[in-house]
Order: C-alpha cells, then sequence, then structure tokens
C-alpha cells in the first residue's frame, strides 16, 4: 500500500464520489451526476494550488483520500500568516478501515500543511473520525462568532 500527495486528478472524481454518497445518502442521483461532471473541472483548476488530495492506493486503485484546501486571507491575530487550511474527504473504503490509512493520510496531510506554514487547519469532525482527530491533536473550536451560511 502507498501513500502520498496526488499530483494528477486520476481517481479523485471516484473517491469524491464514494465519499458523498457514504455520507450524503439523500443525494440524488441528479445531483450526484451533476457533481460529477463538475469536479474534473476543479481539479483541473486547482490540484496543486489551493487544493491538495493525499491519497492511498493499493495495487493501482485508490482505496483512500484526504484532501487540503488553501484559505488565504488578510493576517490577523488569529491566522498571522493569513493562510489556514480546511480539510476534506478523509475517506478509507469500508473494507480497509481501522488500519491506519486515515491516520498516515492525516499525518503527510499535517506534515505538508505545516511546511506550507499555514497557521491552522480545521475540519468538520463525524463521529467516527473525532477520535482519530483528538488524538492528531485537533481540539474542539469554541468561538464568540456563530458559523452561518447563506444559500445562493
Amino acid at each position: 500500500m502507498d501513500i502520498f500527495r496526488a499530483q494528477n486528478a486520476a481517481g479523485l472524481t471516484d473517491i469524491r464520489m464514494q465519499y458523498l454518497l457514504e455520507d450524503f445518502p439523500e443525494m440524488t442521483a441528479e445531483q450526484a451526476e451533476h457533481i460529477r461532471e463538475k469536479l474534473p473541472e476543479y481539479y483541473a483548476e486547482h490540484l496543486n494550488c489551493d487544493f491538495f488530495a493525499y491519497i492511498a492506493e493499493d495495487n493501482g486503485t485508490i482505496i483512500g483520500s484526504a484532501f487540503l484546501v488553501l484559505i488565504e486571507m488578510p493576517p490577523n491575530s488569529n491566522f498571522p500568516n493569513g493562510k489556514i487550511g480546511n480539510v476534506l474527504n478523509v475517506y478509507v473504503n469500508p473494507q480497509y478501515r481501522r488500519q491506519g490509512i486515515a491516520k498516515a493520510l492525516m499525518e503527510l496531510l499535517i506534515a505538508d500543511a505545516k511546511n506550507m506554514s499555514l497557521d491552522y487547519i480545521e475540519l468538520k469532525a463525524s463521529s467516527d473520525g473525532y477520535p482519530l482527530y483528538k488524538k492528531l491533536g485537533f481540539k474542539e473550536n469554541v468561538s464568540v462568532f456563530r458559523p452561518m451560511k447563506l444559500v445562493l
């Protein structure tokens, strides 16, 4: 088994769709097809610029992933370098789980984030992933600010 940072987009759409279909079972076939069509364009524009994909392969088949999206903002006291990362799509195929693959993917991602001089990385933890993230040093984010969004 090999774990590394992807240099091209081969297989990234499939592993993303596996993750999404498991995490969002209510997604319609039309929504899934729309997302599948948009992903190659996203990867072509962003891969290894402000989007990094860490993958685990077994005999040439991608069996796990972790994605890092870089966000650059004007610096402030919370992010003095003005660069943070958002972790997405930490996923391992069910038959490969509990073998340390997600941990290895995250350790590589964290090492790269440090080398990129990111101020911090953040993620939204599932109940399954929470213990791993705690072991890796992630802490719950407590803020006086409330997360909000406006769907457009």
